[in-house]
């Protein structure tokens, strides 16, 4: 994937707000007050403006959703138009586990997609009863990989009704760029947007400027914190079985990252002016550490700008506990216990290759760029049809040949 064409060359359709939640009239997608924690309020929850075509109607009641199956999570969004914002009316995210097995047997085991059927029946009853005019649902890494991936995919359509597009690695990165980019830090220099997922990891590297930016490069390694825990073989038990299993875990995807590397290199010259933006749980649980807050808030997170040096230095740190201790921590607990290492050695990887001071952390992504493009284009869409209907009123007013 490394050598196929960047995502997006152009300006894309809309940029936007976001983020995860699981409450109903969640208004958290428009811009967050400044709290006392370092934030760069220019670009920390505000979107873009929606399409002139759609404010000039006035509000409308629609409801547009996102679906996002990955190797790890199930999560849906569905969300209406606010003025320049959008209101997220409905939420939902479930640890489906998909691609558990998924390293050793090639195959997403029956176990795996009965969690995620599950998962998904709950997303098809909120898509009904929320009567959503347009949506997308996507399946990524896991069923990009597995065999019997497609055969899957008819098996929830036939169960739910849900119709997923499993979407390439070059479509997953674009749509992660469109729905957190707002949150990078203001400046001149070059950026990178990473979004550590599942299954795999995708690296963005953007030219600044204009309401969407411009994709100079990407890159996909099929490295998550799922598909990297389950290659590299469990640790003894020894800080010096854990301290291995790390550098295993770091060599693995210091190789895949190198060509990206070689080809970004001469883009971070200027270490002051590069600026660098995470999304992923892995990024927004390192986060929640460094605030040192007792249970997980959105509202905190999204939108922080945490120095690299202390994700360096939480990662290290939750790199040599035990599996229980990690599990003790508030904002990881049982279900990122065993998964949190495997993303902090992604990240570390990152941080070596993009060497940026300080990393912005966003709890948006996937979803948001799919709630994004869809709002856009029906906006698009009904602008091109007022205005097929214009021309042939003025075609049935004109003179008479």
């Amino acid at each position: 994937m490394a050598d196929a064409p960047p995502p997006d060359l152009k300006s894309g359709a809309g940029k936007r707000r976001g983020g995860t939640s699981g409450k109903v009239a969640d208004f958290r997608y428009k811009r967050p007050a400044q709290p006392e924690h370092k934030r760069r309020d220019a670009r920390s929850g505000h979107a873009a403006p929606l399409p002139a075509a759609m404010r000039a109607r006035g509000p409308r009641r629609q409801a547009y959703a996102a679906l996002d199956l990955g190797t790890n999570n199930c999560r849906l969004l569905i969300a209406r138009p606010s003025g320049e914002n959008f209101t997220v009316i409905d939420a939902f995210s479930r640890v489906v586990r998909l691609g558990e097995g998924l390293a050793a047997s090639g195959r997403l085991s029956d176990v795996a997609m009965d969690r995620a059927l599950a998962a998904l029946h709950v997303c098809a009853e909120k898509l009904r009863r929320r009567n959503v005019h347009l949506a997308r649902s996507v399946a990524t890494e896991a069923c990009r990989r597995a065999a019997n991936g497609e055969r899957f995919i008819e098996r929830v359509r036939e169960e739910t009704g849900i119709v997923l597009d499993i979407i390439s690695a070059q479509e997953e990165a674009r749509l992660a760029v469109l729905g957190c980019h707002i949150l990078l830090e203001d400046g001149k220099g070059p950026a990178v947007i990473f979004d550590i997922g599942g299954g795999s990891t995708e690296l963005v590297l953007i030219e600044p400027g204009g309401p969407v930016p411009r994709i100079l490069d990407w890159m996909s390694v099929p490295w998550g914190v799922v598909s990297l825990t389950d290659s590299v073989a469990t640790p003894d038990g020894t800080a010096e079985g854990r301290a291995a299993r790390y550098a295993a875990m770091r060599e693995i995807v210091d190789k895949s990252f190198a060509p990206f590397a070689r080809r970004i290199a001469s883009y971070r010259k200027a270490r002051d002016g590069i600026r660098l933006l995470g999304t992923s749980g892995t990024v927004t649980t390192l986060a929640s550490l460094h605030l040192e807050l007792p249970q997980y808030d959105r509202r905190a997170v999204d939108g922080l700008i945490v120095p690299s040096a202390s994700m360096r230095n939480i990662s290290t740190r939750l790199s040599t506990m035990s599996e229980a201790e990690r599990g003790t921590l508030p904002c990881i607990g049982d279900d990122r216990a065993n998964l949190v290492v495997a993303g902090c050695a992604i990240l570390e990887s990152i941080l070596d290759i993009w060497p940026a001071r300080e990393l912005a952390v966003a709890d948006r992504g996937i979803r948001e760029g799919i709630l994004r493009s869809l709002i856009a284009a029906d906006a698009e869409g009904e602008r091109s049809r007022d205005q097929l209907q214009r021309s042939r009123h003025d075609i049935g007013e004109g003179p008479s040949a």
